[in-house]
């Protein structure tokens, strides 16, 4: 069996991973349910597997969801069942299979995915044959493209477990630990567990919690029991126990505790759950907006679909721990999950990183199948079921600052819930009691736009530009509305109640959004497509969202410096962008989107005149030298808009062989420096290894290696688009390479590349046993390279 998962609850039985040794064949398949279906000629897969994301980018396709077909496909899996697990209940727990399926047990149909987005678990055990080899069958479908308004990926794109345990014990998502009273001298922690399998059961059935610091070091032990019940799922509520100076999880000490509890029947220890959780207190007001700790924290968020690149939908643990790690370095502290929950590991890594999250169910909550949580049954059908799965899965996150019901309702009636004639407030407010059933600790929101007040767009000239906030925006325990800052000031006139959110923000209004607001007294932003995504398209070649200021690779463009001079005010930023294209400009949901194309750049044919050229800061001056000399001095603007920490220069002529430098004062003294140079014709490679010192031998993990191409002199080439291809031996296969251009004409499981911006990676999956891995980078143009590794025992 294969170790237990980092940050799940375990079983006292075994919970092992069960991702590997699948196949997979895209298409239907008569019969591929059946035990006896001869599957040798289908496509080796471990999970876990996003079948969508290297199908054949089609221009006729829609464009919402990324230029991808729709389409289905089937996976199996032969397995021999342990005679150790006879007399145990035997459990498939599925993280999500998108955008829904159904699973077979050796050939008997066992259940399925409703929606994508939500883990289902299946009994097998009495399907499970011990006299020979079992075989687990998965349909999966992407839907037709109107289920969803962006890109989804198909099959099984998260975690898949094997648990073997007793058939009484704790339930699924049956542990609930909350820290009622936080203070820095003393904290409550309460824990209840849920059981099930005891209903009718008149045995006493008792439960003991030891509480463990981060360090391990056991603080305190907590007991209880029940007699009897006859419910399906007895909650149990343990004595509450008390740490003494906790150490508290924030964004910048992200500490993690332990709760360890066992169930103690007719005499024997029955189960065993382990469940980690942080110590913090999470304040919402209308006067200051959010506290963490007693301190006012403002939510620097982003809001993204949840794609990762090249790995599409597949939610592979380090892929989130990279992404997460680009944010914060940014300035970013935060996410909002838009607009469906997130995989289970992706909470695991905002838990350990120290990132806060509004944890988002929904879209839309329409009649029409689909269009809301990636499901095969209409919302009203199936919320009720999905909602208390959700919250049980998410609430010992500390992460978790907020739940989200839902996204931008007040389109048009049918997509508010509940035909109520209030454009969702019923169905709001029915969603909230379900909610603190099963966690009263946190508030809940919905994020609003386009409609105000009687379902008037915000934009109708009859409004004159004072629209009052819709019904819904006043009614949630925190009014998250997309977008228009600058009529907060006028909605809390109105309302003055109201506890403020800018859940969506516009990138093309750089810092303005953020600016626009009273931050002192608002929870904060969340930039959209901060971060490129696919899907959600305006045109072809670009196979997404693009009007952001970090790649798909993860690879920051110039503006995120910007973000970064604003978000972290300690850190002196100076940052060079050239202006090299139009100014692009959309409407998008009503909103002006777009961007100027501004990249690190200084290669340009001789005696070109630059439009402009930008420097990034938060100094209190900055000096523009071009090729050697000063083209003056700038005060970055305070202007409380897009220009804010922005100083440009214009019709900057290029001097060929140059260079291009900003030097950042302030007190008259240099904080700091950014410099660009004119490269000359690219000659030989350089190799980034993102995480070669950690990389786990798991076969699960994964090693992220840049590749950008160097002249003579060892400066990168950013011009440079020569081929480079990947050969990897070793102890790891390679799993996708990229070049980070989003109107890329390749896809993913590839070995050669063309470079994008001098610019191109392989992705490495490492095998299951430790051992060396060679990475070879050839190129016809620029020579090989081969970097060795060596990965790690887990």
């Amino acid at each position: 069996m294969c170790a237990l998962y980092a940050g799940m609850a375990m079983a006292a039985t075994e919970v092992s991973n069960f991702n590997f040794d699948w196949k997979f064949k895209l298409g239907a398949v008569q019969g591929a349910e059946k035990v006896d279906f001869d599957d040798a000629a289908w496509t080796p897969v471990d999970l876990p597997h996003d079948f969508q994301i290297n199908m054949p980018w089609a221009e006729k396709s829609s464009r919402s969801r990324g230029f991808k077909e729709m389409g289905e496909g089937w996976y199996r899996k032969t397995f021999t069942a342990d005679p150790a697990w006879k007399g145990q209940r035997v459990r498939l727990d599925f993280e999500g299979i998108i955008a829904w399926g159904d699973v077979w047990v050796n050939g008997v149909k066992a259940g399925g995915a409703t929606a994508g987005y939500l883990g289902f678990e299946i009994d097998v055990t009495k399907l499970l044959r011990y006299d020979r080899p079992n075989v687990v069958a998965v349909w999966s479908t992407t839907g037709e493209n109107g289920i969803s308004r962006w890109y989804t990926g198909g099959g099984i794109y998260r975690d898949v477990h094997l648990m073997v345990g007793p058939d009484k014990g704790f339930a699924r998502h049956g542990v609930f630990v909350t820290t009622p009273k936080v203070s820095v001298d003393e904290a409550e922690v309460a824990i209840q567990v849920d059981l099930e399998g005891f209903k009718g059961d008149t045995n006493e059935v008792s439960v003991t919690a030891v509480v463990k610091s981060p360090e391990g070091t056991v603080l305190g032990e907590t007991k209880g029991s029940v007699c009897r019940s006859n419910l399906n799922h007895p909650e149990l509520k343990l004595p509450v126990l008390r740490v003494s100076k906790p150490k508290l999880w924030s964004c910048e000490t992200p500490f993690l505790y332990t709760a360890e509890m066992k169930i103690l029947y007719l005499g024997k220890e029955l189960d065993r759950r382990t469940q980690r959780f942080g110590i913090r207190r999470v304040e919402f007001s209308p006067e200051f907006g959010l506290k963490l700790n007693g301190v006012k924290t403002t939510f620097r968020g982003v809001a993204n679909h949840h794609d990762l690149g090249a790995l599409g939908a597949a939610a592979f643990r380090r892929g989130i721990v990279r992404y997460v790690r680009t944010l914060k370095r940014f300035g970013f502290n935060a996410i909002r999950t838009s607009h469906n929950p997130y995989s289970s590991n992706f909470m695991d890594v905002c838990d350990e990183e120290g990132i806060l999250v509004v944890d988002e169910f929904s879209d839309k909550w329409s009649f029409a199948s689909g269009s809301c949580m990636c499901s095969r049954t209409p919302f009203p059908e199936m919320w009720y079921h999905l909602l208390p799965e959700w919250v049980r899965r998410d609430r010992n996150h500390p992460c978790v600052i907020l739940w989200s019901f839902g996204n931008e309702l007040q389109c048009w009636d049918k997509t508010s819930g509940f035909q109520t004639d209030d454009w969702g407030v019923t169905t709001y407010k029915l969603m909230n009691v379900l909610q603190k059933r099963y966690d009263p600790t946190r508030l809940s929101t919905v994020a609003q736009y386009p409609a105000a007040e009687n379902a008037v767009h915000w934009k109708d000239p009859e409004n004159q530009g004072l629209s009052k906030p819709s019904p819904l925006l006043c009614a949630t325990e925190v009014a998250s509305q997309n977008y228009m800052p600058e009529k907060y000031a006028h909605f809390k006139e109105l309302h003055p109640g109201l506890i403020l959110f800018q859940s969506e923000a516009s990138t093309s209004g750089l810092l303005g959004p953020a600016l626009k607001m009273d931050e002192a007294k608002t929870v904060g932003y969340a930039y959209w497509g901060a971060v490129e995504y696919w899907g959600e398209s305006d045109k072809w070649p670009k196979k997404g969202w693009n009007y952001s200021w970090i790649s798909h690779a993860l690879q920051p463009f110039p503006q995120a410096w910007l973000l970064k001079s604003y978000q972290t005010p300690n850190d002196s930023v100076a940052k060079i962008g050239v202006e090299v294209g139009p100014e692009v400009k959309e409407i998008w949901n009503d909103m002006v989107v777009g961007q100027k194309k501004v990249l690190s750049l200084w290669n340009f044919a001789e005696g070109t005149m630059l439009k402009r050229i930008y420097v990034y800061s938060n100094a209190e001056e900055v000096e523009l030298i071009v090729n050697g000399v000063s083209a003056g001095v700038r005060k970055p603007m305070k202007t409380h808009d897009w220009e804010h920490n922005v100083a440009h220069w214009d019709k900057i002529a290029y001097g060929k062989g140059g260079s291009i430098e900003a030097i950042a004062r302030t007190g008259g003294k240099e904080v700091a420096r950014d410099r660009i140079v004119t490269a000359g014709s690219p000659v030989t490679i350089e190799i980034e290894c993102e995480n070669a010192s950690d990389w786990a031998a798991d076969g699960m993990d994964l090693e992220f290696v840049n590749v950008y191409a160097k002249d003579a002199a060892g400066n990168r080439v950013p011009t440079a688009m020569d081929e480079v291809s990947f050969e990897v031996s070793g102890a790891a296969t390679l799993y996708a390479t990229d070049d980070g251009d989003h109107s890329t004409a390749q896809v993913f499981n590839v070995s050669k590349r063309q470079m994008h911006h001098g610019f191109a990676q392989a992705i490495l999956r490492a095998a299951r046993t430790p051992g060396k891995v060679a990475l070879r980078v050839s190129s016809p143009t620029l020579g090989s390279q081969t970097v060795e590794f060596t990965t790690l025992r887990p």
